[in-house]
């Protein structure tokens, strides 16, 4: 289908797979006799996603956020992808700016550099000054981009609809990840998605008994000079928070405590958002994270988002809890509890994976157990037994997996339970009492007494249905229709076969009595009735697959 198509990136694209040696997909391409699919080595998947530019860079980060769909070394070697792309020259960048200014770019800006501080996929940033003096972040869409982008998601779209019709792409919904990471793809062409993202996390950051919130910055957003490929927020003076040069400051505090102060309110920060707020920054690497001149902590680019709802957020602490106390029957039920499809699974064995996994940290000290580590082993599990869990678990994952990361480079003396058991105590009293516990104790109150008053009625209707023998019961069982149909069939073959027989068998008894023309046609063509039934039987149960 790709083959017979003249688009010049189709053809540089398939050029790219072949060149890198993903014999699979070639034989998918040219229409070629395909196995059971295989990916490329993780070295060969980041060499293509290179090859074919920004825009699948930017799908290959996306990638790195599905532990539930990659295994660790995938996702290890997808999270080194960054934006290494040369920055558009200031003549085409000052075209962009013009076109998407109200009023003429020197009546609003002051200055800007037009070298810029980071260049991307998707966009490039310049420092400049407003006319009023204040100094803002100009986030500049890359000319063209949009048009490239849409060309590259329908070639994904396409690829996607090849690999569907596999019993891989079933099994994972291949379509409906690709849509996944098209709408992500699309969404980064609007920056004014991202301005709401940060409003937002500022406004949910700026109250917590966790931490201090005057330590924690995210820029405000200018909305008066954002538009969908502009972006004007506030500048925030300060260097990568691995960069940081930390020196004793006024209050005495030597840079090792000031370190464990600062991993300490990165934790805190990220368990609100994750646990209480539902709504987080999903890409906490090194270069989002600055160190002020100030001595505060900013969040930068709030492109990359994520979102709990409360169910999912109960069931991620808990999960919490059982991974601290080794318990691979309780990670097997929240798991279940967490899972998107209802196909059957057989817990016995999802239990025994969880134990087998878990039971290599059984003699290892809590505070030396790589969490993050732990979690995607989780998801791996999960993916082994077929259990397809929400899309938004990868980001949950992979967000952890960055903190804690990031903690350890910043602070190798991090101890992850000291850090986190405080937090997880709070989290616990909250699910059990909530925010205000008077409310709460009448809430429970409301909800005994309706209790009380229902059950007398509910327990004198059962009595009168059972004495009157109008009970009934609505039982379902899975997999019982395909039980039924299955027998169906049987039942049908064997009736069929018995009507074969019975013919040829009358058609025998008529033709050695035969003493007339008549009988021996009747003979002749019970016969042929007969063996062409006989042979549409056997042609169906061929064609059946179940011999």
């Amino acid at each position: 289908m790709f083959l017979t198509q003249t688009v010049p990136r189709q053809r540089e694209i398939i050029e790219v797979l072949l060149r890198n040696g993903w014999d699979y997909m070639r034989r998918l391409l040219t229409g070629g006799k395909t196995d059971e699919p295989q990916l490329p080595t993780p070295a060969v998947l980041k060499n293509i996603l290179v090859d074919l530019g920004p825009v699948y860079v930017k799908l290959g980060q996306l990638l790195s956020t599905r532990p539930d769909l990659l295994n660790a070394a995938y996702i290890e070697e997808l999270s080194t992808l960054q934006d290494e792309v040369p920055p558009v020259p200031w003549p085409e960048i000052e075209v962009v700016i013009r076109q998407q200014l109200k009023r003429p770019l020197e009546e609003t800006f002051a200055t800007i550099n037009p070298i810029p501080v980071a260049a991307g996929s998707i966009a490039q940033t310049h420092r400049a000054t407003l006319a009023d003096g204040r100094e803002v972040a100009l986030k500049v869409q890359r000319p063209g981009i949009d048009l490239t982008v849409a060309q590259d998601i329908a070639l994904i779209q396409g690829i996607a609809d090849l690999v569907a019709r596999t019993e891989f792409g079933q099994t994972y919904e291949i379509k409906s990840i690709a849509e996944e990471f098209t709408k992500a793809l699309e969404a980064e062409l609007d920056f004014t998605q991202e301005a709401s993202f940060t409003d937002q996390l500022r406004h949910n950051l700026s109250s917590s008994r966790w931490y201090d919130p005057t330590q924690i910055v995210v820029a405000e957003i200018n909305w008066d000079l954002t538009t969908p490929k502009l972006l004007v927020m506030e500048w925030l003076d300060g260097v990568p928070i691995l960069s940081a040069k930390l020196d004793n400051d006024n209050n005495g505090k030597d840079p090792a405590t000031k370190r464990k102060d600062i991993t300490t309110l990165l934790f805190r920060v990220f368990f609100q958002q994750l646990y209480i707020d539902g709504f987080f920054h999903a890409d906490p690497h090194p270069g989002n994270l600055f160190y002020l001149k100030d001595g505060r902590v900013a969040l930068l680019d709030c492109g990359m988002v994520g979102r709990l709802d409360p169910r999912t957020q109960q069931i991620l602490t808990e999960m919490l809890l059982a991974i601290v106390d080794l318990d691979a029957g309780r990670c097997a039920q929240l798991t279940l509890q967490l899972a998107d499809s209802t196909e059957p699974v057989i817990l016995a064995r999802l239990e025994n994976d969880y134990d087998r996994m878990l039971r290599k940290y059984v003699n290892v000290n809590l505070s030396q157990i790589n969490f993050s580590q732990v979690i995607y082993e989780i998801l791996q599990v999960a993916r082994n037994n077929k259990i397809r869990l929400p899309s938004n678990m990868g980001l949950y994952a992979k967000t952890l997996a960055n903190l804690e990361g990031l903690a350890r480079g910043f602070n190798p003396e991090l101890n992850f339970i000291d850090e986190i058991q405080p937090l997880l105590t709070d989290l616990f009293r909250r699910q059990l009492i909530g925010e205000n516990p008077v409310r709460s104790l009448l809430r429970t109150a409301l909800d005994l007494k309706s209790l009380s008053l229902q059950t007398p009625r509910h327990i004198e209707l059962l009595l009168d249905r059972v004495t009157s023998e109008t009970l009934q019961w609505n039982v379902s069982i899975r997999g019982l229709d395909a039980l039924r149909r299955t027998t169906d069939d049987a039942a049908n073959r064997l009736s069929f076969s018995i009507l074969v027989g019975s013919l040829i068998m009358g058609a025998a008894i008529i033709s050695s009595n035969a003493q007339a023309s008549q009988l021996s046609l009747i003979s002749n063509i019970l016969f042929a009735t007969a063996s062409l039934l006989g042979l549409w039987l056997i042609i169906s149960i061929l064609r059946s697959g179940r011999v």
